[in-house]
């Protein structure tokens, strides 16, 4: 597919922690996401060389907002899109061969031989009496507490595109996960959507601070590397500091680190 809808919103709030490089890095694997409607090869270095991106800030992004798979790096949420729009399309060529969109009030006939007094009863028809069925028969999980109505709507309808229905079983190990995150079940829910994740597991949040924590701390070993370290990681201007020697500015950068690591 050559075009997706993009939520400007949605964007911004899962990442301002970003820097304009992993910014760009993670706009970049999602046009190629979309565009080769097929997971990210696990090959970082091929993929880097591809974005013109190093390679630490493509594993990086990778890392937090794709799952790795035997296939490859995946984002079920862009599956999801994909899926949508091929469905989409084979409307669109349903229409086509019915001589266009119906007229309003107008439903199209599948098939001008039928009479009006012979039955028109298909197998779509039984299939859709099943699916139905199946539907009004499933479990229904009632809206968790701090949850908005709205963003649990948005988790069920998003599981049912990947055909993985809510239990109360999955709420529980979900709201385990979270407690063990330290995170309200509301963020939860809202990465497993953005990220296209299809489940949630605590770990994943912690490795992915992790490595991002260690693809944003830069060598300090000379002073230009120090200069370079101040500037990205802590937004100064190494020329308009006020420090004594490199060696008070190293430690600056060291106690930042340190404030930001997790307790």
């Amino acid at each position: 597919m050559h075009y997706y809808n993009f939520n400007i919103g949605d964007y911004m709030k899962h990442t301002l922690h970003l820097t304009p490089e992993e910014d760009l890095a993670y706009r970049r694997l999602l046009d190629i996401y979309y565009d080769t409607e097929s997971p990210i090869p696990s090959n970082i270095p091929l993929v880097s060389r591809r974005l013109r991106m190093d390679s630490k800030i493509v594993e990086s992004v990778l890392n937090e907002f794709f799952e790795l798979t035997e296939e490859g790096y995946k984002n079920y949420r862009a599956d999801g899109e994909i899926a949508d729009y091929h469905k989409f399309l084979e409307k669109q060529k349903a229409n086509g061969r019915l001589g266009g969109r119906p007229k309003k009030g107008k439903k199209p006939i599948a098939n001008p031989d039928l009479t009006q007094d012979e039955p028109k009863k298909s197998l779509n028809n039984k299939q859709q009496t099943t699916n139905n069925k199946q539907i009004n028969t499933a479990p229904k999980v009632a809206t968790p507490e701090g949850v908005s109505v709205d963003l649990w709507n948005d988790f069920l309808i998003y599981r049912k595109r990947l055909k993985a229905p809510v239990t109360d079983r999955v709420l529980a190990r979900l709201i385990k996960e979270a407690n063990l995150a330290k995170m309200p079940l509301s963020d939860v829910l809202e990465t497993i959507i953005f990220k296209g994740w299809r489940s949630f597991e605590a770990s994943w949040i912690q490795q992915a601070a992790q490595i991002t924590q260690k693809a944003k701390e830069l060598p300090l070993g000379s002073d230009k590397q120090i200069e370079e370290a101040y500037r990205i990681e802590c937004g100064g201007d190494p020329a308009k500091a006020r420090f004594n020697s490199y060696f008070e500015m190293k430690k600056f950068i060291l106690d930042q680190r340190d404030k930001r690591r997790p307790a």
